[in-house]
């Protein structure tokens, strides 16, 4: 399983939100350069950037910045954050991104998303889908930075992407979101079990090894993880080591 260390950027230093909240943000560091050359030392091969100001502005404002990481860097990025448009996933791809995140328009765009991925590959996008878990127990995607609620549910949303068409997919329960609660397995594997063509990376919670290793157990391909290691819990070292 793939451990994706996280950058979340907000005015070009790294943060992290609880439950997505702009209003509830801890910053870390200030160079975010140099915290994924660390992220890279400790055998990251994979890093997970999000522009937080495009997630909040519904537009790009931060690609370059991220750009500038990508092509500086050896680690593989996966980002997203502000991605409304082709020219969007086209500008990432471009500055030396290797797969960008779609998030809110996996939703609410399906056909515009399936041609940006017949266009560019499955391999070079990633959907995320963040979800709140109903007292019903049933999974809706979030919008609009969590604050609306999509009109359908998650499965009916990944119904929209047939197999073959689509190959990774961020689920976020974001209920979990940056408050080291453990990931939401039983949405993870449920979401394995109904889609077993798809590469499926846990985002949302994740506070320990075992956090780790149990989604790696229940077929989790990859896993986000933010706040617990710019708290200490583990290195992103231990984590890789753990999931190998």
């Amino acid at each position: 399983m793939i451990v994706y260390p996280a950058i979340d950027l907000r005015a070009g230093v790294c943060v992290r939100l609880m439950h997505g909240r702009f209003d509830q943000v801890t910053e870390y560091d200030a160079d975010p350069a140099a915290r994924l050359a660390a992220f890279v030392g400790e055998g990251a091969t994979w890093v997970h950037i999000v522009d937080l100001d495009g997630a909040e502005a519904g537009r790009a404002v931060q690609h370059a910045l991220i750009g500038a990481l990508a092509t500086g860097s050896t680690a593989r990025i996966q980002s997203g954050g502000g991605v409304r448009t082709v020219e969007d996933v086209e500008r990432l791809l471009d500055a030396g991104v290797t797969r960008v995140v779609v998030g809110s328009l996996a939703v609410t765009q399906p056909e515009a998303v399936a041609g940006w991925l017949a266009r560019f590959g499955p391999e070079r996008l990633t959907l995320a889908f963040d979800v709140r878990v109903g007292e019903d127990g049933v999974p809706t995607p979030s919008l609009k930075g969590w604050t609306e609620a999509a009109g359908l549910d998650l499965w009916a949303a990944l119904d929209r992407y047939p197999a073959g068409t689509l190959g990774h997919v961020l689920i976020t329960d974001v209920g979990r979101d940056g408050a080291l609660t453990g990931p939401n397995l039983d949405l993870l594997g449920e979401a394995r079990r109904r889609r077993p063509d798809l590469r499926i990376q846990a985002s949302g919670g994740v506070s320990s090894l075992d956090d780790l290793t149990a989604a790696r157990a229940i077929g989790c391909d990859g896993a986000i993880v933010g706040r617990a290691i710019y708290e200490g819990r583990f290195t992103a070292r231990e984590a890789i080591q753990a999931c190998a």
